[in-house]
Formats: C-alpha cells, structure tokens, sequence
C-alpha cells in the first residue's frame, strides 16, 4: 500500500502527519519524501543516508557544421528550447523536458544527447524504515522527471521488500502534486481550519478526485477556526480520519525536529488510529 500525504497549500502540516505515521507503522515500510523542491522529512526522521546520486534529465547538444536548417527539430519542439536564428542552430537546456523529439526528427545527425543535471536521489534507513528522499537542484524548474526517477526507485524497493510506503507529497495542485499522488493507492489530504486552508483543501480535492483514488482527511490545528472543513467532509462523503489539536506541545516538537506521535500515548494512539483508518480505506476499494 502507498500512501501520499497530500495538502491543498503548504504549511498545513503534511511533514508532521508523514514523519508520525511512519513511527507508528507496524509493517515493513518505507519513508519517501517527494517534496523535491523542499524536501524536510529527514529533519524528522533523521535517517542515515548514502552517497547521493546524480539524477539527469537528456537534452540536445547542437552540431551547427551538420545542421543544413531544416528546422525540423524547431517545429517540433513546443517549448522553444531550440532555436534556429539565421546559420546558428541554439539550444536552451533550462527549457527542455527531455522528450527527445528533436533528436528522432533530425535528419543530418546534427542533434546529440547531452545531460543536464536536475538533483539528486538519496536512499538509506530511519530506524525499521526505509528511507528515501529527492532534492532538486537550485534553480532547476522542473521536478516532475526527478519525482519520476525517485517513484521507479521506489516501485523497485516495493517490489523487492513486499513493504508499505509513506510519501510526504508537494503542497498544492500543480504538476508535482499530481504526478505524486497519481500512483498512490490512498490519497491523506491534510488541511488546516482556516479560511485559506479550507479554500486550498477544496482545490486538492477537486484535482484529485477525478484520479478516483480513496482518500482520508487529517485536520490539523484543530480547535482554530470553525467546522467548515468537517461539513465539507460530511457533505462529499470524505472520511475524516484524524483530528491533531492545536497545542502548545505539538508546536514545540516541530519546532524542535520532534516526531509528534512519540510524544506520548495520547499522540501514539491518534496515529496509529489514523494508520488502521488508511488500512481500512485501502481494504474497501480493493473489495469494491
């Protein structure tokens, strides 16, 4: 079973929700962080990891001695990362996704395959689990292909340990969110009772619903605010599977790089009731 921590806005507590449901899992798991672009679940956890791997994407090297400008390769590419400006053929490597169009439709052999450097993957252990992380390079637009490579890992790590995975999503409902969530088999949007919170919240659950994937609630902060993400919930039929309260002692554990579960039995208790109710959503739609 994946599990993806989702959120419709950053800051609501995804990492929280991620870093203690993995201290209360009771199976073989792994930890994944996805959140490429800042990623933080290793504050939490605090794993021991390897030597990083250099993760690339392939880009167009030109060759302007073959090029007879055709501009088959400009035509084809939609999001202008060549160029051809009179005799000079130009590449723009920042702008590529790496679909390798150009180089298929080149008829001279003027375009190679370079690389361009996206971020890296980092793999290891945080205690019983598992641990896997990306981290995308400084100044680098596109996580999408880093996300891709981390999942293959992950699939690969599944496959060889039968284990669980816990993946603490992107925020939001961009490309980077969905392509996290869009091969989880439980979806945990994890939201905050405040009128930007619950806004945000809507929007996740309108991107994703169409995905048809189960998907549970977390309301984090409780007791600020009003109910308006609880009448959501009861009004689409969304299980709200956990409530973690505003409270002095969960602040300064994050505060700190605490896991908010070891706090004591009361948190334990709330997780590992927020773990079965994952479980059970996960058991219903395959039975449905």
């Amino acid at each position: 079973m994946i599990v993806a921590v989702a959120s419709g806005k950053g800051g609501t507590g995804k990492t929280t929700v991620s870093a203690s449901l993995a201290a209360v899992w009771d199976r073989p798991l792994v930890a994944v962080d996805l959140d490429v672009e800042e990623p933080n679940l290793h504050l939490f956890l605090r794993p021991a990891l390897g030597e990083p791997e250099e993760v690339g994407l392939e880009v167009p090297v030109a060759d302007e001695d073959r090029c007879t400008g055709c501009r088959a390769c400009t035509d084809l590419c939609q999001f202008k990362a060549i160029v051809l400006m009179g005799e000079h053929l130009l590449t723009f490597p920042e702008m590529c996704h790496g679909c390798g169009g150009c180089l298929a439709v080149c008829p001279e052999g003027a375009l190679t395959p370079g690389r361009r450097v996206l971020g890296w993957m980092e793999q290891g252990a945080a205690g019983p689990a598992a641990f896997l992380m990306g981290r995308l390079r400084v100044g680098e637009a596109m996580s999408p292909p880093l996300m891709r490579v981390v999942k293959a890992r992950l699939d690969a790590m599944l496959a060889e340990s039968g284990a669980d995975a816990v993946m603490d999503a992107p925020p939001g409902v961009s490309c980077p969110a969905v392509n996290a969530v869009m091969d989880a088999d439980v979806i945990l949007l994890v939201t905050e009772p405040t009128p930007f919170g619950f806004y945000d919240f809507r929007l996740a659950h309108q991107a994703f619903a169409p995905l048809g994937k189960p998907m549970g609630v977390v309301v984090n902060r409780a007791g600020i605010g009003d109910d308006s993400v609880q009448a959501y919930c009861a009004e689409h039929g969304l299980p709200l599977l956990a409530e973690i309260p505003y409270a002095r002692d969960v602040a300064e554990a994050y505060a700190r790089g605490k896991v908010v579960a070891t706090l004591g039995p009361e948190h334990a208790a709330r997780f590992a009731g927020l773990r079965d109710g994952l479980r059970r959503l996960h058991e219903e739609a395959v039975h449905a």
